[in-house]
């Protein structure tokens, strides 16, 4: 352990400290290193690392187990995302790009809870109160009678005001800005977001309210700061969309008190976020029919089929190594699509640059959607116009046989609400959903030779 007053260096990455500044740290991350100085260990901290009572471990059989109280927030697709709602004592980190909408989210939210549960607290270390409060007279309707706002980047300053307060809820706008007055470090350095989380966890845990901290992102979108952060927290919620469109996605990518597969979806409007309840129908709204390059496919998120349009464009090559894009899709995903569409099924797209899109900027996760891709491309390339009224599903393997997906009995279902008269999908999926398409033909397919001969039809 280093010294008091000597100066060390901190990954702000994974919070790996060295005694020297070095290029790439042991996490793999390149020039992450800043520079901090070592504070002198206080008598209070020494006496509470040398306890005159010694810890005694429990056996798990008689631990005691019960169920989490949850807080509704008031917005269904935020609780779908946190598996039910708010836990009391839990601290839920939210990122997302500059004016996505994070802040809109917050306060609409802490304005339900404050009206239906008690008082809120709202700190802020970017905006002043009455910013926030042009903000919420344009997106909350009541409720901001409870909400209670404080403008203050000093940690010590807030946890003042949470024990006069005893809000039923908190939230930190944001964790970069805020900085303790026992560190030397600036505010947003590893040392001081490490310090400042931790107080805001013994609050949290310690006073049974639940917090929620905003975060910054960095310019690939990850989370800014040090990763030991996300594992301080319960939650970690991620806020996306595109800029030029109303459309917003929910994430988590990590949930103690629930699944990370549930999704919820949002629309920007002028007074505010409005929840999406016909997600499919958003996605599929632009869908035409005999148009080329375009197939719809579904994913299963959480609870739900999601209904998606999957575009692709094929245009020859003007360079010596054609161009191989993806938005929505992984692009070693495409390539593997790529390969085995030239290999099986007889295509040579060598020459052909090749461009693939899931409208509305959604980001799916699995593998269902890559049957649809493949005959997108396929209709691209050969200029065959596509049934606005037809959905693909399934997995394709290196061999070219399609895998079953799961959950493939309610796709069928939302296909069916949808108004979707053909599916092609596995053989597997085909044969144990039969008893459930009765207005909808189920085209199983075994491998992707035999569904580009059955979609050509």
């Amino acid at each position: 352990m280093a010294k008091a007053g000597k100066t060390i260096f901190v990954c702000q990455e994974c919070g790996y400290e060295s005694p020297k500044w070095m290029g790439q740290c042991i996490c793999g991350a390149w020039n992450t290193f800043v520079e901090e100085k070592v504070l002198p260990v206080k008598e209070s901290d020494a006496r509470r690392r040398s306890p005159e009572k010694k810890a005694k471990a429990m056996p798990l059989k008689d631990v005691r187990s019960g169920e989490h109280i949850r807080l509704d927030t008031g917005i269904n697709e935020l609780n779908r995302v946190l598996g039910g709602g708010l836990v009391q004592g839990s601290l839920t980190l939210i990122s997302g790009e500059p004016g996505i909408g994070k802040s809109t989210l917050i306060i609409q939210a802490a304005a339900k809870i404050a009206k239906t549960i008690g008082r809120v607290l709202y700190v802020s270390g970017e905006e002043s109160e009455e910013q926030i409060k042009l903000r919420a007279d344009r997106v909350c309707k009541d409720g901001v009678e409870e909400l209670f706002l404080l403008a203050e980047t000093n940690m010590e300053e807030v946890m003042d005001a949470v024990e006069q307060l005893k809000p039923a809820f908190l939230i930190i706008d944001s964790i970069q800005t805020m900085y303790s007055g026992e560190l030397e470090s600036a505010p947003g350095s590893v040392s001081q977001v490490r310090a400042c989380a931790n107080l805001l966890m013994r609050a949290g845990k310690g006073l049974d309210i639940p917090v929620f901290i905003v975060a910054h992102v960095t310019k690939s979108g990850d989370l800014a700061g040090p990763k030991i952060i996300e594992h301080l927290v319960d939650c970690v919620l991620n806020f996306t969309g595109e800029r030029n469109q109303e459309l917003r996605i929910l994430r988590s990518y990590k949930n103690r008190f629930g699944t990370t597969s549930e999704i919820g979806a949002f629309e920007m409007a002028e007074d505010g976020l409005l929840e999406v309840e016909n997600l499919s129908g958003s996605f599929l709204e632009g869908l035409e029919d005999g148009a080329e390059g375009a197939m719809a496919t579904a994913v299963y998120e959480g609870t739900r089929p999601l209904l998606l349009e999957i575009q692709a464009l094929t245009a020859p090559s003007n360079a010596g190594f054609p161009r191989r894009t993806s938005l929505g899709i992984d692009a070693t995903r495409l390539n593997m699509i790529l390969a085995v569409l030239e290999r099986k099924a007889g295509i040579s797209l060598q020459g052909q640059d090749v461009y693939v899109n899931i409208v509305g900027g959604l980001r799916p996760e699995g593998t269902s959607t890559d049957l649809a891709a493949a005959l997108a491309i396929y209709s691209a390339y050969k200029g065959i116009g596509s049934c606005a009224r037809t959905l693909a599903i399934g997995e394709i393997g290196l061999t070219g046989e399609l895998r079953s997906v799961r959950n493939s009995d309610k796709i069928i279902r939302e296909a069916v609400r949808m108004g979707f008269t053909r599916i092609f999908l596995p053989v597997k999926n085909a044969v144990k959903s039969a008893d459930i398409a009765k207005d909808i033909e189920l085209i199983p397919v075994g491998n992707l030779r035999d569904a580009i001969r059955k979609f050509t039809e």
